[in-house]
Order: C-alpha cells, then sequence, then structure tokens
C-alpha cells in the first residue's frame, strides 16, 4: 500500500521513521531514502544503526532551493536520480519490503528528479513492497495512489516565537 504522510505540521519524518522502525522489528527490509536533505540529523545515528534498515541520503548539504546556483541544482538532479535508480533496483531484486521517500513531494515539484522515472515506479509498484512518501502540498498524482493519506497541521509551534531548532527534537 501507498502511504502519504503531508501538511505544513511538524512529525511526516518522524512517523516515517516510526512505520519503518516498526516494519523493520518484524523482519521486513526497509530502504529509507531522503531527498533534499544532507544535513546531519540526529535520527540518522540511531536508524544506521537498525538491523534491515537502509538509509540512503546525499552526501552533501545543498541548503535551501533558492539559495542554490544552477550548478548545485544540476548536481542535486544527479544525486537525486542515483537515489532513486538504487531504490527501484532494491525493489525489482526483491530486496526491499518498504520504501520510504522522505520529502520526495519538493524534487517531484520543482523537478529536481526523474518524475518520469518516480511515476512508472510507483504505478509499477507490486503488492509486496509498502511505500511512504512525505513531504508538504503532495500533487495529485500521489494523493490519487494513496491507501493512507495523513495530514499534518501545525496548530502551534515554538519558531513562531522565535524558538531555534533544538537538537533531538527538530533535527
Amino acid at each position: 500500500m501507498i502511504h502519504v504522510y503531508h501538511g505544513d505540521g511538524k512529525g511526516k519524518t518522524t512517523a516515517a521513521i516510526g512505520l519503518s522502525i516498526r516494519a523493520a522489528g518484524s523482519g521486513k527490509r526497509v530502504v529509507f531514502a531522503q531527498f533534499l536533505k544532507g544535513s546531519d540529523t540526529s535520527e540518522l545515528s540511531i536508524l544506521m544503526k537498525i538491523e534491515n534498515i537502509e538509509v540512503c541520503r546525499n552526501e552533501k548539504d545543498f541548503g535551501f532551493l533558492f539559495q542554490m546556483t544552477e550548478e548545485e541544482k544540476k548536481e542535486l538532479v544527479k544525486m537525486h536520480n542515483q537515489t532513486l535508480r538504487h531504490v527501484i533496483q532494491l525493489v525489482k531484486e526483491k530486496k526491499v519490503d518498504m520504501v520510504v521517500l522522505d520529502e520526495i513531494t519538493y524534487p517531484y515539484e520543482d523537478k529536481l528528479l526523474d518524475c518520469k522515472a518516480l511515476e512508472q515506479f510507483i504505478e509499477t509498484l507490486g503488492e509486496e513492497v509498502e511505500l511512504v512518501l512525505t513531504g508538504r502540498n503532495p500533487t495529485a498524482f500521489f494523493l490519487d495512489k494513496a491507501d493512507y493519506i495523513t495530514n499534518m497541521t501545525c496548530v502551534r509551534h515554538p519558531f513562531e516565537k522565535n524558538q531555534p531548532a533544538r537538537k533531538g527534537i527538530e533535527f
């Protein structure tokens, strides 16, 4: 089945991590692929230690899209496509039971990866693989394909009172 965790609230990646841990705990093999993320975050150190979870992500932190040069965007597209091809290969080889495409909505919307390859992957995904998509503002394509849709809505956040992100809580 296909899960979509989206919205302006905190918790999309956290929910995907929780589901990944649950799946790995039951013996399922999980690939947790992060898009647009290259900075070190606290969850990575523990996720990488869990048997049955493979973490794939950018080798470099590019920062925010609006800050990137055209050359950096091209490099990012190349990394995203490598990650996507790797995930697709794992599925083809039946080496994974769950795929998480964390923050996939942004590179899809901004054409920072091979959108046709992603669509084909989703269209042809067999029932034996669970797929989790996260990010804000998912397109109709993602929502139409989803079996589960969870909208994380921000009601209140300390950022509104100029509280900076805290290690171990927000990153």
